[in-house]
């Protein structure tokens, strides 16, 4: 009972009614589209089907001179200048030692006191959510220069929606960020992962994809998840995993491993396909932290669970 109940769209909903100051972004996007929607209503890929792909954006300037513009571009040495104009070729772009080690210190020891202060909470086995929301440190890192570089990527402003940070590998299995933190015109997300440490092989790496970008978006009706008018689908997530897998061995991408160094950011596109190597030195920590961001200009939400994104 306590499933179905969760997948209940009016339960979302009614919590959402209250949600309006965190919302009410969308609505604006939902009239210039031509969508009946109001700002808690439940939202999926479905309803945007009949739009064009790229309808309701904006022109933007092409990317190198959305780069050139920027004086943190300018600062960085050529190899990473070179990885960031390759963003949307590669899905990817390395940002070797972007943090020096004092400020990554200073993000550990934020994290080690919130927790120690019980501030933040272990959430999904591994992951500390939101720890931006309680420290200045790993807020000003997601909302710097790393935001500008993303603002940048996406071609649109982009807004900090959310923080993971990590002790242990993810050990997640390969995904697009896309099936959780979804827009439309699809692509409106970007992500920042920053080693808070040396990476080793045994402590649960980031691999990634190179190119998967390109695939196309798998949403809720590549693995029979649409669900119906009142409830989301029934599907269980390795269902998804197991399509993205299949998707995967069918193109034949071959997988890359990121053994970062400490300060090291990896930033990817909205639908490059990754996920966390297996942790198998337990006595080793694999201290982590990802940013996530929205583009503005996007009409932003969650796929699988079919409710609007609450930004602010």
């Amino acid at each position: 009972m306590f499933a179905l109940l969760r997948r209940l769209k009016l339960s979302y909903s009614l919590y959402n009614v209250f949600q309006r100051h965190r919302l009410a972004h969308n609505l604006p996007l939902y009239q210039r589209l031509g969508l009946k929607k109001q700002y808690f209503s439940p939202v999926s890929s479905r309803d945007f089907a009949h739009l064009r792909p790229d309808a309701g954006l904006p022109p933007v300037p092409p990317l190198a001179a959305r780069l050139m513009a920027l004086p943190v571009f300018q600062a960085q040495p050529a190899a990473t200048r070179a990885s960031l104009l390759n963003f949307e070729d590669n899905g990817f772009a390395v940002l070797p030692g972007f943090f020096d080690d004092a400020t990554v210190e200073s993000i550990n020891q934020d994290l080690d006191n919130l927790i120690a202060s019980k501030q933040v909470d272990r959430r999904y086995r591994n992951k500390f959510m939101f720890a931006y929301k309680k420290s200045g440190r790993i807020k000003a890192a997601g909302e710097g220069p790393l935001r500008e570089l993303i603002t940048a990527l996406l071609g649109h402003e982009a807004t900090l929606f959310q923080s993971i940070n990590f002790l242990t590998g993810s050990e997640q299995r390969t995904h697009s960020d896309s099936i959780h933190m979804s827009t439309f015109p699809l692509g409106g997300m970007a992500a920042a992962w920053v080693a808070l440490e040396d990476i080793t092989p045994d402590n649960g790496p980031l691999h990634y994809y190179p190119g998967s970008h390109k695939l196309p978006y798998y949403l809720n009706a590549d693995y029979a998840n649409e669900g119906t008018a009142w409830f989301t689908g029934d599907k269980e997530y390795t269902k998804y995993e197991a399509t993205i897998a299949q998707k995967i061995a069918e193109a034949g991408i071959e997988k890359q491993v990121f053994l970062a160094r400490k300060g090291d950011v990896f930033l990817w596109h909205a639908n490059l396909m990754h996920g966390g190597e297996p942790h198998h030195d337990k006595a080793q920590t694999r201290k982590s932290m990802v940013f996530h961001y929205f583009s503005r200009a996007h009409v932003c939400y969650h796929e699988i669970t079919q409710r609007p994104a609450l930004l602010g």
